[in-house]
């Protein structure tokens, strides 16, 4: 069972009840799984290379922050898929490429968890809110398909200031849309890169232990380590 005991919380004990849950959307809410095989079918079968692409994406992501060149994430997804492929000597197309990612990441499921979990925490009357890396366009059809957008009052995306997660600029300026202070915003996700960056912007953190994910051992702890959204449910419910 994972430890849900406040890492990284003030001297006064457990973090305050926050205003706003600020959820990341890929992995941590939708899931992945089901890419597996259309992204092995692009790589000549290779299904286990589905784990190298997505964090070559993210890796790239960063790469477009930092230069100052932006791409959308959808761009991105089908560069590194070509990148993964030559780097094992895989024959493909960037048309195979483009079919292999679009259609299925816009209809991933949600996790099992999800839909429960999400409704306790509006059941108890929290400000839910998503923050990804994708595009607009795109995290609203994956909510449509999904089932998830009456669960949100709000979908921001990077696209609009075209820095991308960790960068904390990202997380400001969520922060300053939504009008809240870090300390009173609870950022959500099953990366290590996303916690790390939302805590050193100032946020409290819950860690998502998705199977396949790990924290990142250099950076602070988060406030809370949950095996899913009823956990985390739980928990908001006892403050």
């Amino acid at each position: 069972m994972a430890d849900t005991t406040p890492q990284g919380a003030t001297a006064g004990g457990e973090p305050p009840k926050p205003k706003v849950i600020i959820f990341d959307v890929n992995e941590t809410l939708l899931d992945l799984e089901s890419m597996r095989s259309s992204v092995g079918d692009a790589l000549g079968g290779k299904e286990e290379l589905l784990p190298l692409w997505f964090s070559t994406m993210l890796h790239n992501s960063l790469v477009t922050t930092v230069t100052g060149q932006y791409h959308d994430f959808g761009q991105i997804g089908v560069a590194s898929l070509l990148m993964v492929a030559e780097n094992n000597d895989i024959a493909l197309s960037e048309e195979k490429a483009e079919n292999a990612i679009v259609s299925t990441i816009l209809s991933l499921p949600p996790h099992p968890d999800v839909k429960p979990g999400l409704t306790a925490l509006n059941e108890q009357g929290f400000k839910i809110v998503s923050l990804t890396n994708s595009s607009n366009n795109g995290v609203k059809t994956q909510f449509e398909n999904a089932g998830l957008t009456d669960f949100f009052e709000a979908r921001y995306s990077i696209e609009d200031i075209k820095v991308y997660k960790p960068d904390l600029r990202a997380y400001e300026w969520v922060l300053d849309q939504l009008g809240v202070k870090p300390e009173e915003a609870l950022m959500v996700a099953a990366h290590g890169w996303d916690v790390a960056g939302a805590k050193e912007a100032g946020l409290q953190t819950a860690f998502v232990d998705r199977p396949g994910k790990a924290l990142y051992p250099l950076a602070k702890k988060p406030d809370y380590v949950i095996k899913d959204l009823g956990e985390l449910a739980d928990i908001m419910k006892a403050k």
